[in-house]
């Protein structure tokens, strides 16, 4: 088989990819949101204060802010955007996939506490940035490129 650019049924392995990683993506997004929540009504919901000592934060509020806001927000924009087939799918996609992955760095080091729900999270970030570099062509024998609003057809050799 020969993956061919047309109309027609997209190849497996892009559809596969792409719904994965809309599904990384709109879990992102509900996790965030619900961190949010919890950071900004519940203070945190349980995690003591004193793990914001030296930080530059007073409470959980900002940080709830800045996780539903910006992370949660980066997520959000690359789901739609892949969703909408937009050309800027992919970019937005890595973006959120880097935030995730910073959002954590930043996490541990004005904690200074690990939870093991940051290592669920940073893997999740670089799956999300392992699709995109599949849905952007590293291993086109694996996965077609991913091409905004344009669908892949396979046909077979024999066919010609």
């Amino acid at each position: 088989m020969v993956v061919t650019e047309g109309a027609g049924m997209p190849a497996l392995a892009n559809r596969a990819t792409s719904v994965t990683l809309v599904v990384m993506l709109v879990f992102s997004v509900l996790s965030c949101m619900a961190g949010a929540i919890l950071g900004i009504a519940a203070n945190g919901a349980g995690v003591p204060l004193s793990y914001l000592e030296g930080s530059p934060f007073t409470s959980y509020a900002l940080p709830g802010l800045i996780l539903g806001v910006v992370v949660g927000g980066t997520q959000l924009a690359g789901a739609i955007a892949v969703l909408a087939s937009h050309p800027a799918g992919m970019l937005l996609s890595a973006i959120a996939g880097f935030g995730m992955i910073v959002w954590i760095f930043v996490e541990l080091a004005v904690m200074e506490q690990y939870f093991w729900m940051q290592s669920l999270y940073f893997i999740l970030g670089i799956a999300e940035l392992a699709a995109v570099l599949a849905l952007s062509g590293i291993a086109p024998r694996v996965v077609a490129p991913w091409k905004p609003a344009q669908h892949i057809r396979l046909e077979s050799r024999n066919a010609r």
